[in-house]
């Protein structure tokens, strides 16, 4: 069931989406040369690699300059790409990724390899399940760029981010139900569209 599930509601929403999707390629192109879609390696289920679809927020790149996360005012994000991630724009590509079998709507968020590498033995237990575009640690850590202000953020989350998201995740693992993954799923649109409300509000100031 949550398979066809996931399949039928990734279609719907690519449909859905593709207006937007269109005019979010344009400004992304016109913002800075590359292309307008990232394709990042990220572990999924069983540990196996796969390459993960979002809309390009940082310059071309700027994955091989930096570290494999974002933190608070990094300066490779580009002014298109600090809209689309504060408003989550940037991840519906994923749905494409749901479609093929790499995600599920809900689950684990999924990790670059070089954060998969700290993961104890309890801990890479999420590896049994697709990762989800969102899910109960995603929606807890919403604003985790903003909590990353620190000399050396990748330490920063690994040490207090990562374990907290993955006790999160480990949990959710163990009581997930179909009713459950409705229920984060309408929690996540309420929550991308209050901060969207926000951001536009903030823009308009």
């Amino acid at each position: 069931m949550k398979r066809v599930f996931d399949v039928a509601v990734a279609s719907a929403g690519l449909v859905l989406a593709s207006p937007l999707l269109l005019v979010a390629t344009i400004a992304i192109k016109a913002g800075s040369p590359g292309p307008a879609v990232y394709r990042g390696v990220r572990v999924g289920r069983g540990g196996r690699t796969f390459h993960i679809l979002k809309l390009r927020t940082m310059r071309a790149g700027a994955d091989t300059r930096g570290p494999a996360l974002t933190h608070a005012a990094d300066p490779r994000v580009t002014g298109v790409g600090r809209f689309l991630r504060r408003t989550k724009f940037d991840e519906v590509p994923q749905l494409l990724n749901v479609i093929r079998g790499d995600m599920s709507l809900v689950g684990p968020r999924p990790e670059h390899p070089d954060f998969v590498e700290h993961y104890t033995e309890e801990q890479r237990r999420v590896l049994a399940v697709r990762p989800g575009i969102t899910g109960p640690s995603s929606l807890a850590f919403m604003r985790e760029e903003e909590m990353l202000t620190g000399a050396d953020p990748v330490a920063q989350y690994v040490k207090s981010i990562m374990p907290k998201k993955l006790e999160i995740d480990l949990d959710y693992i163990r009581t997930a139900t179909f009713g459950g993954d409705l229920k984060i799923l309408g929690l996540t649109v309420l929550r991308v569209l209050g901060l969207s409300r926000r951001d536009w509000r903030a823009r308009s100031q």
